[in-house]
């Protein structure tokens, strides 16, 4: 198959796989399990009414994001011939579409390959509708965009890892890997610089922009997180505590659910320490670093996070599709485990939500399996990062400079 011919192909399945979703989404075709839809049809549009007011959702603990989500919230108001939802879908299909022309277009040419664009294809229909039911995928295309951008353009790397991170902070983790020296000083330069406006802006736009804070700060051990599995099973042996709605997602409540909350934060803390420690240990630095340094730290922080969310599934996805556009990239094995996790994900939320909530035996195999997978994912991802980069004692130290200025489209 000729490289015109599979990218004729590859956006052939995009589209027949996304008119599925948006059948889905639309509820053309049911699906079973909890509708996913009504975070957009009911909590997204209400906080839309809120900022359109003049103010962020300052009361309510269910706003748990940075204050530039707000454009993403107020985004369907760009289609006003759709109602709220639909305009929504809309735009959430389009920012697909724009992951998918960025990876086709990166993986031409030599030293690059179309493997990331099948990544994407495949991997947001695995996650099924929840997908297009949250924000998520606008953040992936703005962390896509600016990863593929960085490699001749470090500054629009900081400029969009800053605007992503005001969207929903994981995309500051976008600056990780890149090359020490110029480029570094030039992409944390740019996104300090826009960080600080943007937020500046915010905060005068309106009140309530930095409410976000206290309401994550809040947040305890959610069903489906890695700490969640500790309660999953001390519930067979009748642990006395309960699943609830707490701060806008299911969390276990009762004993010792602060030491396993507390014990995730310092897993969360370890990751940095590695993360830190492996920034300063690399140093052959070549094209494709940026992206499996981010794809590395992305798994990282969300396997140790108190909350593993089915969309953050999206997030990794994206971020193992920029890595393999890179021919000869060592992240092969973890974005399959991450293809794999995120297929099981949608088996368990939503379609076998009620069996994770219930801690039935489905259930708990469903959460075994697919945080399993992520460990996995993640403990790989770090050993192959840190062999790639980091020179053996007595080995030579290559140049850091020359393997990382290869553009997107040669």
């Amino acid at each position: 198959m000729t490289g015109s011919t599979g990218a004729r192909f590859a956006v052939a399945v995009w589209a027949l796989t996304r008119v599925a979703l948006l059948l889905c989404v639309t509820k053309a075709v049911t699906l079973p399990g909890p509708d996913v839809t009504s975070d957009v049809s009911a909590i997204y549009h209400g906080w839309s009414e809120v900022l359109k007011s003049g103010t962020y959702p300052r009361e309510d603990v269910t706003w748990q994001y940075p204050p530039l989500a707000a454009l993403a919230i107020l985004s369907p108001g760009l289609l006003p011939m759709l109602d709220y939802t639909s305009a929504f879908f809309v735009l959430a299909c389009g920012c697909d579409l724009l992951v998918l022309g960025l990876l086709l277009y990166a993986g031409r040419g030599g030293g690059r390959s179309q493997a990331g664009t099948w990544v994407w294809v495949a991997g947001v229909p695995l996650l099924g509708t929840t997908a297009y039911a949250r924000y998520d995928v606008m953040v992936t295309a703005v962390a896509v965009a600016a990863l593929l951008a960085g490699v001749r353009h470090p500054r629009v790397l900081g400029v969009l890892a800053a605007a992503g991170a005001l969207l929903k902070v994981w995309p500051a983790l976008l600056l990780a890997g890149t090359a020490p020296g110029r480029r570094t000083r030039q992409a944390w330069g740019a996104a300090a610089v826009a960080a600080a406006g943007l937020l500046a802006g915010c905060v005068l736009a309106a009140p309530g922009a930095l409410a976000f804070l206290g309401f994550q700060r809040d947040r305890g051990t959610e069903v489906e997180s890695l700490g969640g599995l500790v309660f999953h099973v001390a519930r067979q042996f009748g642990w006395s505590g309960r699943v609830e709605l707490h701060y806008g997602s299911l969390e276990f409540l009762g004993p010792h659910v602060e030491l396993v909350s507390t014990l995730a934060l310092g897993l969360s803390v370890l990751a940095l320490g590695w993360l830190v420690l492996w920034r300063l240990r690399a140093r052959d630095f070549s094209v494709s670093t940026p992206a499996d340094a981010a794809f590395t730290a992305v798994l990282l922080f969300t396997t140790t996070s108190r909350v593993i969310s089915p969309q953050y599934l999206l997030w990794l996805v994206g971020l193992a599709a920029v890595c393999l556009v890179f021919r000869g990239g060592r992240m092969v094995l973890p974005a399959v485990l991450v293809l794999v996790a995120t297929g099981i994900t949608q088996w368990e939320f939503p379609l076998g939500f009620v069996h994770v909530v219930s801690s039935d035996a489905t259930g708990v195999t469903l959460m075994f399996l697919r945080n399993g997978l992520l460990v996995a994912a993640t403990l790989t991802a770090c050993h192959r990062l840190w062999r790639r980069t980091v020179p053996r004692s007595g080995s030579a130290v290559p140049s850091a400079a020359g393997r990382a200025v290869e553009p997107v489209g040669s």
